[in-house]
């Protein structure tokens, strides 16, 4: 036991207990002699604790814990029982009190508030003290493995980035013992990576391996074949692992802390610290610590061999690439070579297409050669069509400037055409030709003649010539080679150039006949023209009236969509004013086709649209959203206030006088405000939300305009979080009901109970109809949850007891015709009396379906099950009705009855003896609602009400018989 106060958990951030004690001794100050406390919390981060005074019972303890899950203030007979949450809702708190004698309301009230202060104050003082702990573990934490980082990536040696890496372990907890080992799995080996130890003169020897049978009995070992992180003693481990004391692997430790470094799903070292001197050195959170900060090691050793690996290979590979690159540059040489030839060949294919007569192309070609070899004398010979003229188109030479035409005869030029082969000559070679009598020499006579066959197919056209009167140039086979690859391309040259020249011709005919097609093309372009216009005219109609409401002319909702998408796009790049979306709707515009027609509707509509048009500006977009829903794209630059006052300006427009289907009709709208924001990602969103401000403004009475804002953003949030809790709530059963007693006033006695909606909220505890019955009865979810209550009073009803029960009916109930059937067909399944149920509806249920209604009242009936009319007296409370239905019994309105003894209500009893006698004439009994005070009982005895129900005659509980 402590020997103060008894705690059930503690505050970290002080004294062990201080907190809680310096708690206890305030409040008891506050409170008389004698008092005792006890204080539960629960918290989100703390965890469950409590405090006790010393000489508080264990039952006020357990009354304090209770409170945490129960909820709400109580008031026993000796003392009080308190309960509440903080402002963030993740800390609830409970105190429970006992006192020897009464204490002043408003010092009870001044304590309890001081309580609320000081408890809440002291959990968030140690929710931050202890986030400030947890935040420097991980400053430290980060700080370090950011070292790691930054070292495995230095130059440092491997033993020297080790030693630094130890170091920072040693930051972080207790390590100047410690030691790290890589492992190979395949062949069972380790290496002693880094060793630093007090007691153990080992010197880490990082190349040595050893192997699984030198080192038998090694705890290192063992851990890497176990695989996960150990911690304890030395022999307690050697137990675990089954392994020898063997003192060649040094000296045993009071705690030994081994985490094993893994490399995906294998083991590939581990790290081990220890500590000579202190057990208990280390706890599970040095075991996770040092477990994440083996992973960086090994990372960081990973990049260091990497590193290392990667310096290998670059110098290796440099010597590669000092060998390619001499094999290379040769090559280079080669390919220039080739290069230049090949753009030769290029440019004189291209010169085939783009010079603009032959003359031009031999004078370019000329040119190309020329880059080769020395062409300064060149000439390109062709023969003529018949065969016995030699031609010479093109000739440029320095003794012979004017290379006249002639006939076919043996000179060198023929020489080439008739072997079709190159001819590469000297004065010697040409000499010796001359002497066989097999060529003659024409012209002056060259040092040097190269001459080349140009081909057309297989029939030799004609010769391309260079030649030297000069010794010091003479032509070489490579040069035979070059000429030869340039005149195949130059024969292909001439053969496109020739064709150029034909299609040129063949150009000129056929623009005489595309002028003249032209001219009929023309002619048919225009009645097509017109055609199109046509087509044109008609997609335009068509497209006009998929995007325009066809009633009013106006924007539909799809074109709405996209001019609000262009907004939305030009407010996020920022080159777009900010904007508003109004949403109109109506008031009982359905009262306007219901009475004077669906015609007399639209000529409504048709008038609505021209006013808003007339009223807006004239960039903004109007648009018919459907029935009697409008929508408003409104710019603006000058301040959201422009917005409402066109809101109120349209408002005002539309409330004037109309003259429709020869009556005068006075209409009123409501109208909901959204503004541009960031938020909204499309134009539905913003449609959304005017619409919800709309539906504001109906709520707050029609006619006005309500502006979307952040509360109505909270509540549809909260609507929608309270939706999915209440579809969770019905698959979990979480509504019960709670019975309250239904009395005979004159002596007290129960003569049945009501059966109210309570849920039991998984966070919030229990609450009441009013927080949720709205949503449920709007997303129609009410019907589940109503027979989940039906299920469990029946299931009372059948466990036995006396009086009745009764069950609110929803209107919705009696719109479904198997209500009364499957309510019947429960009471059978459990083997319950029906006549001890009564059902409790509205004036509104009567008058929804009222042929409907009667059938399932009188069904019920039938059975014994009557029927009870709630709230009477604040709806139409007709005669009628009261008449036809078969109702049993009529529920005074509490409104009624708090305005007895209230001065300013006097009306309040007369109203009631009129409901009363009312009842009496139709023999109808009368159950007064929310009896509060004894003086109200009295009254409403007096004027001949015989039971009734209230807080002054029981509460609400979860069992019958508990008031």
């Amino acid at each position: 036991m402590p020997s103060q106060n008894e705690r059930v958990g503690t505050l970290p951030g002080e004294g062990e207990g201080a907190a809680p004690e310096r708690i206890l001794s305030v409040l008891l100050d506050g409170l008389p002699p004698g008092a005792e406390l006890a204080i539960s919390w629960r918290d989100w981060a703390l965890g469950a604790g409590g405090v006790a005074s010393p000489d508080a019972p264990s039952g006020l303890r357990r009354r304090a814990e209770q409170a945490l899950g129960e909820g709400g203030t109580v008031d026993p007979d000796d003392g009080w029982v308190l309960a509440w949450e903080n402002a963030d809702g993740n800390a609830r708190m409970a105190l429970a009190v006992t006192l020897p004698q009464a204490v002043p309301e408003a010092r009870r009230e001044s304590w309890c508030r001081l309580a609320k202060a000081l408890i809440g104050a002291t959990l968030d003082t140690a929710r931050a003290h202890a986030r400030i702990v947890s935040l420097e573990k991980s400053k430290r934490l980060q700080q370090a493995l950011y070292e790691i980082a930054d070292l495995a990536g230095t130059g440092l040696e491997m033993s020297e980035m080790l030693r630094r890496i130890h170091a920072v372990v040693n930051s972080l907890m207790y390590a100047e013992n410690c030691y790290i080992v890589s492992y190979d799995d395949q062949r069972r080996t380790i290496r002693f990576l880094y060793f630093a130890d007090q007691k153990d003169p080992y010197v880490a020897e990082p190349e040595r391996e050893f192997t699984e049978e030198e080192m038998v009995n090694s705890m290192t070992f063992a851990l890497l074949r176990h695989g996960q992180p150990l911690r304890g003693p030395s022999t307690v481990i050697r137990q675990k692992l089954g392994v020898i004391r063997d003192p060649s692997h040094g000296p045993d430790s009071l705690d030994w802390l081994g985490v094993p470094m893994r490399r995906d799903d294998r083991v590939c070292g581990a790290i081990v610290v220890q500590s000579y001197d202190t057990p208990a050195s280390y706890a599970d959170e040095d075991r996770a610590l040092l477990g994440y900060v083996a992973q960086h090691i090994l990372t960081a050793l990973d990049r260091k061999h990497a590193h290392a690996d990667l310096e290998h290979r670059v110098e290796a590979r440099t010597h590669e690439l000092q060998r390619a690159n001499r094999e290379l540059q040769a090559e280079i040489i080669e390919r220039k070579r080739a290069e230049k030839l090949q753009s030769a060949l290029f440019r004189i294919a291209d010169l085939a297409i783009t010079s603009e007569s032959l003359e031009r192309f031999y004078a370019d070609v000329h040119a190309v050669v020329d880059e080769l070899i020395d062409a300064r004398n060149f000439y390109i010979a062709l023969r003529s069509e018949d065969g016995q003229t030699l031609n010479f188109p093109y000739s440029i030479d320095e003794r012979d400037p004017m290379r006249r035409s002639r006939r076919i005869g043996n000179g060198l030029t023929e020489y080439v055409i008739e072997t079709g082969k190159p001819l590469l000559a000297d004065r010697t070679v040409i000499g010796q030709l001359s002497d066989e009598g097999r060529v003659v020499q024409h012209g002056p006579p060259a040092h040097s003649w190269l001459g080349v066959p140009l081909f057309q197919g297989d029939q030799v056209q004609g010769v391309v010539v260079v030649q030297s009167y000069s010794p010091e140039v003479k032509f070489t086979p490579h040069d035979q080679s070059l000429l030869n690859f340039v005149a195949h391309n130059i024969g292909n040259g001439l053969g496109r150039q020739r064709a150029q020249e034909n299609l040129r011709s063949a150009h000129a005919e056929l623009e005489r006949r595309v002028d003249e097609r032209t001219r009929e093309l023309a002619d048919a372009n225009t009645q097509l023209r017109a055609q199109i216009n046509e087509r044109l005219r008609a997609e335009q109609r068509l497209t006009y009236q998929a995007t325009h409401d066809a009633l009013t002319g106006l924007p539909n909702r799809p074109h709405l969509l996209d001019r609000l998408s262009a907004a939305i796009e030009r407010a996020r790049h920022g080159d777009g004013q900010a904007f508003a979306v109004l949403f109109l709707d109506l008031d009982r515009f359905k009262l306007v086709n219901d009475s004077i027609g669906h015609a007399a509707g639209d000529e409504l509509l048709i008038e609505v649209a021209r006013r808003i048009t007339m009223t807006v500006r004239e960039n903004d977009v109007v648009s018919r959203l459907g029935g009697d829903e409008f929508a408003i794209l409104m710019e603006y630059a000058d301040g959201e206030e422009n917005i409402r006052e066109l809101a109120q300006r349209l408002l005002t427009v539309l409330s004037r006088p109309m003259w429709v289907a020869g009556r005068e009709l006075y209409p009123s709208a409501s109208l909901g405000i959204a503004i541009w924001h960031p938020r909204y990602r499309n134009g539905e969103e913003l449609l959304r939300d005017a619409d919800a401000a709309m539906y504001r403004a109906k709520e707050q009475g029609r006619d006005r305009c309500a502006t979307f804002d952040e509360a109505m953003r909270e509540a549809a949030m909260h609507s929608l979080d309270l939706l999915a809790d209440l579809r969770r709530a019905i698959n979990n059963r979480d509504f019960v009901p709670y019975y309250q007693p239904i009395l005979r006033l004159d002596d007290g006695e129960v003569v049945g109970y009501e059966a109210l909606l309570r849920w039991q909220h998984e966070r919030r505890g229990l609450l009441a109809p009013a927080e949720f019955i709205g949503l449920g009865e709007d997303s129609g979810l009410i019907e589940q949850v109503d027979w989940l209550i039906y299920e469990q009073v029946v299931r009372q009803i059948a466990r036995g007891g006396e009086g009745y029960v009764s069950v609110n009916v929803s209107p919705r109930h009696f719109r479904s015709p198997d209500f009364a059937d499957r309510l019947l067909a429960l009471f059978d399944s459990l083997g319950a009396d029906p006549a001890r149920l009564r059902v409790e509806i509205t004036e509104v249920a009567l008058l929804d379906d009222a042929p409907r209604t009667l059938r399932i009242l009188s069904t019920l009936r039938e059975h014994g099950i009557l029927a009870q009319l709630d709230d009477f007296g604040t709806g139409f409370s007709a005669l009628s009705y009261l008449h036809r239905f078969p109702i049993s019994v009529l529920k005074i309105d509490r409104s009624f009855v708090a305005g007895i003894g209230d001065e300013t209500r006097p009306e309040s009893p007369g109203l009631v003896r009129a409901i009363l006698a009312l009842a009496g004439t139709l023999g109808i009994d009368t159950i007064a609602e929310g009896i509060e005070t004894e003086e109200q009982r009295s009254a409403l005895l007096e004027l001949g009400c015989n039971f009734g129900q209230g807080y002054l005659l029981g509460r609400p509980a979860a069992q019958m018989g508990m008031r």
